[in-house]
């Protein structure tokens, strides 16, 4: 079969040596930091997993080999802040995690705590059915996130639930989620009651907590709930700050400094998750933070019901934000492959090493006019755009536009292959 500029390079010519991979993508430019790979490479899968990377592998060693010449091959991305628990109206307003993540790229997503203790059950239906790998950071409020209110009522904040129920799913659990909590406080409403339960509940399972949290001022005889508390005193080394950008967050000093207190925190080590969403991005913010050195440790779209129709859109739209402001390509893949792995304790994940699952993301970077929008208004302008144009997941390709790399011209297709019998069956 010829070989296209770019795509299907079909299968072995006819006398040549048995394919010894199922894929091989050829020509493309990998980067894998977690191995320290950026450069030309290919990568061959077998039985779902990744068999091999190399300067050089044969096109004949595969029986299906892809041209990918001119992208981007990276490991399968990991969106560490996502609300999907689609089956639920009462929560969060969610999507539908593989038809938005797989179109960037993403073969991971962990859902931020739409799911509590008591609704786990079904939410792991969901992650059951899906294509992708969804994990969960588990809501400290039983019934999940915004349900009737829970993530406001302490009585809801089940630690000894929601420890048993991580036990019994550690395939999917892989943190606690607090979250929302704030308002009027009494002797049943401690000012940290949500950010306690979750951190006891990470202490009794050795897990990490997700910690969207808002600083208040002192109430009565409650002190103010501080940031500064907040970062240095009630998160542990590998809990998360997620919005870790956001407007709420004194991330900044009056004068526009880097608050020094963020330096303390990751000395300690306290990790930073975008968690971008709908209102966590303002460009009057997270541009001074940026040029003065902080990136979070992780780069997460946050998606929710609303998110994809205001200025989220999708992960490789942020990780596009992040190159118009100066980022390295580099570094943008690092924060979404190897470092959330890692925040989650999956480094088996993130990775091309040989023998981890085929999880993959071929990208372009594309040249032109585009623009990104903040939260609360405003745009940035720039040359560079990310998208994503093949994903596999465990070795099956599940996303492959818009060129379809993956698949041969239709003229070009064997004429003994079930395409050609099927035209000839008559339909009734």
């Amino acid at each position: 079969m010829a070989m296209n500029r770019r795509g299907f390079l079909g299968a072995p010519l006819a006398g040549a040596a048995a394919a010894r991979y199922d894929t091989v993508l050829k020509g493309g430019r990998v980067i894998d930091p977690a191995n320290s790979i950026n450069g030309r490479m290919d990568v061959a899968v077998l039985d779902g997993k990744i068999a091999r990377v190399d300067r050089e592998i044969r096109a004949a060693e595969g029986k299906r080999t892809i041209d990918v010449s001119g992208f981007f091959v990276t490991p399968g991305l990991i969106d560490l802040h996502i609300c999907c628990f689609h089956t639920r109206l009462d929560l969060t307003p969610s999507v539908i995690a593989d038809h938005h993540c797989l179109p960037s790229g993403a073969t991971t997503c962990c859902d931020g705590g739409t799911a509590g203790a008591e609704s786990f059950e079904e939410f792991s239906k969901i992650a059951g059915r899906s294509k992708m790998r969804i994990l969960s950071f588990l809501n400290i409020a039983a019934p999940g996130a915004q349900a009737g209110g829970a993530e406001q009522d302490p009585a809801q904040f089940k630690v000894q639930l929601a420890a048993e129920t991580a036990r019994k799913r550690p395939d999917i659990i892989i943190g606690f989620k607090t979250g929302h909590y704030g308002g009027k406080f009494s002797e049943q409403r401690a000012p940290w009651a949500s950010v306690d339960a979750a951190v006891e509940a990470g202490r009794l399972t050795g897990l990490p907590v997700m910690a969207d949290f808002t600083p208040q001022p002192a109430q009565g005889r409650f002190p103010a709930r501080s940031y500064r508390e907040f970062l240095l005193e009630r998160m542990r080394p590998g809990d998360i700050v997620t919005h870790c950008l956001a407007d709420r967050y004194a991330f900044l000093t009056a004068d526009g400094k880097l608050n020094p207190d963020l330096a303390k925190a990751r000395a300690r080590g306290v990790k930073f998750d975008l968690g971008h969403a709908a209102g966590s991005f303002s460009f009057r913010r997270v541009v001074p933070a940026v040029r003065q050195g902080f990136l979070p440790d992780s780069i997460s779209a946050d998606l929710f019901g609303d998110a994809p129709f205001t200025v989220g859109i999708s992960l490789t739209n942020v990780m596009s934000k992040f190159l118009c402001l100066g980022v390295g390509l580099e570094d943008v893949v690092r924060r979404t492959t190897v470092n959330p792995a890692r925040m989650i304790g999956r480094n088996e994940l993130g990775t091309l090493s040989v023998g981890s699952a085929a999880d993959i993301a071929v990208l372009e970077l594309m040249k032109g006019r585009f623009a990104y929008l903040g939260s609360g208004g405003g745009k940035i302008e720039g040359h560079q755009r990310l998208q994503a144009v093949l994903t596999m997941s465990g070795g099956r390709i599940l996303y492959d536009h818009p060129y379809g790399l993956s698949v041969p011209r239709w003229q070009d297709i064997p004429k003994d292959s079930r395409y050609w019998a099927d035209a000839t069956e008559q339909k009734w």
